[in-house]
């Protein structure tokens, strides 16, 4: 068997140690006889696992003690949906900065339950920038200040220190970039991220919450809606998505043996490079429009010099080896995602192939 390099946005590559290790512990996992998916969520073994793996998080992302670590079912989108309802009364301003696709979704989910106001957009520029701090209109009483950590989809990532001067609470979706490098989650009143990314497989859902904000009482919802019930129970409100939640303790362990974030950081920052180098030095076969400065490590959208060679690039790479480099809808042309678990090495054969392209094609 022979496996490809899976470059797609999500759901992505997972570490192949950890699906070595979920395949040797498939029918019986740490001696029960049983798969992890099928046993009780509430029996001893999958608690033992569920903090286990909440340490493991509190010690790859560095998360302090005022903070909670819940594992939701379903995807960032229906947190989006929640914040509002968790965190802002009803009719209450929460400030929003658009600074792509999924700002833009976080704004549309929010909207039926809060006063969803735009600080500053970059549409206008077709998403290839951050706006100036300047050019922000942000609001005295807002309930939350939202952003988007990492555009998948654009290939926009904001600086970790993008905005230290609010009392707003700061809320960000990290779904594409978490653990790609150091974070200080102290600053932020809660972050979330969908698994799919660097984290594990679909399904499951992050969520890091400053212990405070919980006790909002927000708008009339359901219980099983409530984040601050979920706390209360360990994640186990309902029934969770016990093999996602194995599978991410397993990534997230993996990735701790692997040097922390710190490591990834610098392999993230390598193979980004090299990347983004086979772009900017094709003269202009390649093209990347994001300002230098805010150009995504994780997500690199690109085009061709002429769009009748996207297919053949496409069917060309996947005979190569190379599946998932097919670019969103939304912008067209090609994406390569170098979440964590894509080596060093899976990248330079990227890069190869690349310039083999463009010397037969050019």
């Amino acid at each position: 068997m022979s496996r490809v390099l899976n470059f797609s946005a999500g759901p992505a590559a997972l570490p192949e140690a950890v699906l070595r290790q979920a395949q040797a512990e498939m029918l019986d996992w740490r001696g029960t006889g049983a798969c992890v998916a099928e046993l009780s969520h509430r029996g001893g073994p999958f608690m033992a696992l569920a903090a286990e793996v909440e340490a493991d998080v509190r010690t790859l992302l560095a998360v302090p003690e005022s903070h909670a670590v819940l594992f939701l079912s379903g995807g960032a989108t229906t947190l989006q949906a929640l914040l509002p309802l968790n965190f802002a009364e009803h009719g209450q301003r929460a400030d929003y900065l658009v600074t792509g696709h999924w700002a833009k979704m976080a704004v549309k989910q929010a909207a039926p339950a809060v006063d969803a106001h735009v600080v500053a957009s970059s549409e206008v520029q077709r998403f290839t920038s951050v706006p100036d701090k300047s050019q922000w209109q942000r609001s005295p009483d807002a309930a939350y200040f939202h952003v988007t950590a990492n555009e998948t989809i654009h290939g926009v990532e904001l600086p970790d220190d993008i905005d230290d001067s609010t009392t707003a609470p700061l809320i960000a979706d990290f779904s594409s970039n978490i653990a790609s490098r150091p974070s200080d989650i102290s600053r932020y009143a809660m972050v979330y991220a969908g698994a799919q990314k660097n984290l594990g497989p679909s399904g499951i859902t992050l969520a890091i919450i400053r212990k405070d904000l919980l006790e909002r009482r927000g708008q009339p919802r359901a219980d099983i809606l409530t984040w601050a019930s979920h706390a209360a129970q360990g994640s186990m409100l309902n029934t969770p998505p016990t093999w996602n939640w194995y599978l991410l303790g397993l990534c997230v362990r993996w990735m701790i043996e692997q040097g922390g974030t710190a490591e990834f950081s610098r392999r993230n920052g390598e193979k980004a490079a090299m990347v983004y180098a086979a772009i900017d030095d094709s003269k202009g076969f390649y093209r990347n429009d994001v300002v230098t400065s805010v150009r995504s490590r994780m997500n690199i959208p690109f085009v061709l010099h002429d769009a009748a060679l996207d297919a053949v690039f496409l069917a060309e790479s996947q005979a190569a080896g190379l599946i998932g480099l097919k670019g969103h809808k939304a912008v067209g042309g090609m994406r390569a995602s170098l979440y964590n678990a894509m080596p060093v090495d899976g990248v330079r054969v990227l890069v190869d192939f690349m310039h083999d392209f463009r010397k037969r094609h050019g």
